[in-house]
C-alpha cells in the first residue's frame, strides 16, 4: 500500500512540475514581449525626434543619463543600446509580418539578428527560426555562423525537383556542416557515426530541432536477415523516420539502392498507421551533381544526397554563389529546361567551398 502511494506521488508530484515549469515558461515569455514593446516604443519615440527635431548622439547621451540617473542601477539604457531600440524600430515598423515575431525572441537575439543578417530574407529566415525552436543565444550564432540561410536557399533551389516528388523532402538540405564532430579529415564510417552520436545535440541542431533520435545501426530483418541502418530520426513535424546512411567517400548509384531497400523495410514493418512514408537521406564527403541527378531521376523513393563538411563554409563565395543563382533564375523566370539553370544545378557548391 505504502510503496503504490508512493509511485503514485510521484507521478503526480511530476504533473505538478510540468505545470509549474510551464507556468514559468509562460511568465518569461510574457515579460520577455513587454521589455521588447518597450524597446520598441522608445525606439520609434528616438527616430520620431531625430527626424522632427534633429536629435543626434548627444542629446541620446543626455537621456541615457536621465534615464540612468532617475532609475539607478537600470540595465539596457546606455546611449548605445537606445540608438539600437531606434534601428530595431526602423528596420521592422513597416513589417506587418515581422512586427510581431520580433517580441517573441529575447533582446539579445534580436541584436544578432539586426546586426548580422544584411537582406529583410534573412532577417525574416532567422526571426521564423529563432521563435521556433527557442534558440539560445549560442545556438543562434551557431546557425548564422554556419551560414544557414545561404545553404537552405541554394539547397532549396537545387533540388526543388526532387522535393516536388515528396514533400518530406523539404525537411532536408544539400550540405550539413559538422565542424563540431572534432574528428580528423581522414576517418572512417564507424568514426564518424559514434562521433555524430556523441555530439547529437549539435547534430540535431544542424539538421533541425524537430528530428528525434531513435537509434544508431538500427536493425531492420527482412527474410531470415539483418541489415542495420547507420543512424534513424523521427521528425516530428512530418510525422517520419528519416533514415541516414553515412558514406565517407563520393556517392555512388549503389548507395541510392541500398538506402531504398532501407525506407521499404522501414515502411513495411516499423512505420505506423498513422506515420507518413519514410524519407533517407545519403550523408557523404564527396558527389557528383551530375551522378546524383542520374540516380535520382527515376527514383520513386524519398530520398537526397548531401554532403558533409568539417569545416565552416567561405562566407562571400557562398553570399556570392547565392546572388549568381536568384539572379540567373529570376531571369530565366526558374525555368527548369533553360540551360542556366541545368548549370548551376550541376555545381557542387560544396566542393567549391573547399
Amino acid at each position: 500500500m505504502s510503496k503504490d502511494l508512493t509511485i503514485n506521488n510521484s507521478e503526480d508530484f511530476g504533473e505538478i512540475l510540468s505545470i509549474i515549469e510551464k507556468a514559468r515558461e509562460n511568465t518569461f515569455r510574457a515579460v520577455n514581449r513587454e521589455l521588447i514593446s518597450m524597446y520598441w516604443e522608445i525606439g520609434k519615440y528616438i527616430s520620431e525626434k531625430v527626424k522632427a527635431k534633429g536629435w543626434g548622439k548627444s542629446v541620446v547621451s543626455d537621456f541615457a543619463n536621465f534615464v540612468q540617473n532617475h532609475y539607478v542601477g537600470i540595465q539596457g539604457f546606455s546611449a548605445s543600446n537606445i540608438w539600437r531600440m531606434r534601428q530595431f524600430y526602423e528596420i521592422y515598423f513597416e513589417s506587418e509580418k515581422l512586427a510581431p515575431l520580433v517580441r517573441e525572441i529575447s533582446w539579445t537575439n534580436n541584436l544578432i539578428i539586426m546586426s548580422r543578417a544584411k537582406s529583410a530574407e534573412a532577417r525574416e529566415f532567422y526571426l521564423m527560426l529563432a521563435v521556433k525552436n527557442r534558440y539560445s543565444k549560442r545556438e543562434l550564432e551557431r546557425q548564422i555562423d554556419s551560414m544557414l540561410f545561404e545553404r537552405t536557399m541554394l539547397s532549396d533551389e537545387k533540388n526543388k525537383v526532387f522535393i516536388a516528388k515528396s514533400q518530406g523532402l523539404e525537411a532536408l538540405r544539400d550540405s550539413y556542416v559538422l565542424e563540431f564532430l572534432d574528428i580528423p579529415h581522414k576517418h572512417k564510417e564507424k568514426v564518424l557515426r559514434k562521433s555524430i552520436v556523441t555530439h547529437l545535440k549539435d547534430f540535431i541542431l544542424e539538421f533541425g530541432r524537430d528530428f528525434s533520435f531513435v537509434g544508431e545501426e538500427y536493425r531492420v530483418q527482412v527474410g531470415n536477415k539483418d541489415f542495420f541502418i547507420d543512424l534513424l530520426f523521427y521528425n516530428r513535424e512530418l510525422a517520419c523516420l528519416v533514415a541516414i546512411e553515412l558514406k565517407v567517400g563520393e556517392f555512388r548509384p549503389e548507395h541510392l539502392g541500398q538506402l531504398e531497400f532501407y525506407l521499404e523495410a522501414l515502411d513495411s514493418d516499423i512505420k505506423k498507421p498513422n506515420e507518413n512514408p519514410s524519407v533517407g537521406l545519403i550523408l557523404c564527403t564527396d558527389k557528383d551533381d551530375a551522378v546524383v541527378e542520374y540516380a535520382l531521376r527515376r527514383s520513386l523513393s524519398p530520398a537526397l544526397v548531401a554532403q558533409y563538411q568539417l569545416h565552416l563554409p567561405n562566407k562571400e563565395l557562398l553570399q556570392s554563389k547565392l546572388r549568381e543563382l536568384t539572379e540567373i533564375a529570376e531571369s530565366e523566370g526558374n525555368d527548369e529546361e533553360c540551360p542556366y539553370f541545368l548549370a548551376i544545378y550541376c555545381i557542387d557548391v560544396v566542393l567549391m567551398l573547399k
